[in-house]
């Protein structure tokens, strides 16, 4: 038993845990910390290879004392005062390292111009740009996606790891603080640590009003703030509104504390983000859920006012009841409506999470195979596109489309031609994901004017 050993932090040992189906196995795993209850100890580990937000409490009887390994002695390097590897203008900045779609060559680069044309039955495109050969994959990811599949080849772990960073984390971030929150009437269980007040962790559940997301230690206090809280919806202006759908525009500066206490609630499932109380160079766009009660948050994305590296989403997140719904790629395909208006192509922030990449290429697949699918001949040519003309039709940029392509495997190299080709796997898989798709935004319901923040001063 693991109360005979002392047991420390640091330590590795396989513990015992239940994956998918419900069956019992011993990964191994880290001890991040040890403390003492009434006639017992119970042990936060780790489960090295597997996403944090498994990390748990466990009893000794889930420990294989037999295969113990005790932490080896490093020297310790100094840090840098304050958060390495962050910016400090983003209020919840990725840090981690990522698979990241950027780093195209050349070669690839150099058909953008190029007309790509249907070939016959095959559904084959033909682009005219020589160049030599390259790999057509680009790479895969670990993780699951929050959206249901889309027919796309993959075959993502459902359990699988991140590749991190983790220069900047010490004990406290790597554990989840929060237990369990109330947050209308969803209890949600956090994934991973968020710097809410220290006398608050302690607490069995954190109460937030669903409205201003004011985050209250009990439920007498919340339904004293209900009683005084007049919102029932987001602050901000509602741009968008179809059925029970709708989104609001909050500006950073002006919903300052709206604003953090949705990156506070945000961090809880978002790993890697550092996060900054100056919301003031960021747009948020909060997804909501109207029902007679109000305006129900369902996720959201913020955005830098200006970006100059064209990004069109900062940080995004369904939350956890709302996962596998469609809300995800709602939300990305909101942010590119956007950029529509804007008359820009955009991209998300790089480096992006394991379920963000996966997302993300989901929605760029059935995006641009939704172009080409409905291309039509011209006067009984085989029809053309450029991949500069697929980015101004869906302002995806061009690097991600190319990206996206390559990941489809449908880029080959054949008699100094670029040749495309969609295999009858490819569309059925395409066409049986479009029918699942039931939520998509309507650019009719969008009601929003683009401002110029660089004439604006400090925003």
């Amino acid at each position: 038993m693991a109360d005979n050993v002392d047991v420390v932090e640091g330590c590795r040992l396989p513990v015992l845990r239940k994956n998918q189906e419900n069956e019992d196995e011993w990964p191994l795993a880290e001890i991040l910390s040890v403390k003492e209850i009434p006639g017992r100890k119970l042990y936060y580990v780790h489960y090295i290879d597997f996403n944090k937000r498994l990390d748990e409490w466990v009893t000794p009887d889930r420990l294989d004392m037999k295969k113990l390994q005790f932490p080896k002695k490093e020297a310790k390097t100094p840090t840098k005062n304050g958060l390495p590897g962050s910016r400090p203008s983003s209020p919840e900045r990725e840090v981690v390292s990522a698979h990241s779609t950027a780093g195209y060559s050349s070669q690839t680069l150099t058909c953008c111009n190029s007309k790509l044309r249907f070939n016959g039955t095959a559904r084959r495109l033909m682009a005219s740009q020589p160049g030599r050969k390259r790999k057509a994959n680009c790479g895969g990811t670990d993780e699951d996606s929050q959206d249901s599949s889309d027919g796309i080849p993959s075959a993502p772990r459902m359990t699988g790891s991140l590749v991190s960073d983790r220069s900047h984390d010490d004990i406290v971030t790597r554990m989840k603080n929060i237990d369990c929150i109330e947050l209308g009437r969803h209890r949600l269980k956090p994934w991973y640590f968020s710097p809410y007040p220290q006398e608050l962790t302690t607490l069995p559940v954190l109460y937030l009003c669903e409205f201003c997301l004011k985050y209250l230690k009990s439920l007498k206090c919340l339904q004293r703030h209900l009683t005084k809280c007049n919102l029932r919806h987001p602050p901000g202006n509602e741009i968008y509104r179809k059925g029970t759908i709708s989104f609001f525009e909050i500006d950073g500066r002006k919903n300052k504390t709206y604003s953090q206490n949705l990156c506070l609630l945000a961090k809880c499932f978002l790993d890697h983000k550092t996060l900054y109380y100056d919301t003031d160079p960021f747009l948020f766009y909060v997804m909501t859920e109207y029902d007679s009660k109000g305006f129900h948050i369902v996720g959201y994305f913020s955005k830098e006012k200006e970006s100059t590296e064209d990004y069109n989403v900062a940080c995004i997140l369904t939350l956890p009841p709302y996962q596998r719904r469609g809300y995800g790629k709602l939300l990305i395909e909101f942010s590119y409506e956007l950029s529509k208006v804007e008359g820009k192509t955009g991209t998300p922030e790089k480096p992006l999470s394991d379920l963000g990449l996966l997302s993300y290429r989901s929605y760029w697949s059935q995006t641009i195979l939704e172009i080409l699918m409905d291309l039509k001949p011209d006067n009984g040519e085989r029809p053309q596109i450029t991949i500069n003309e697929i980015s101004e039709i869906t302002s995806v940029k061009k690097e991600d489309v190319i990206s996206t392509l390559q990941y489809l495997n449908l880029i080959n190299y054949y008699k100094g031609q670029y040749i495309l080709t969609l295999s009858e796997d490819i569309v059925d898989g395409h066409e049986r994901a479009m029918q699942k798709r039931h939520l998509r935004i309507d650019p009719k319901c969008l009601h929003f004017t683009p401002k110029d923040w660089s004439k604006r001063g400090k925003w």
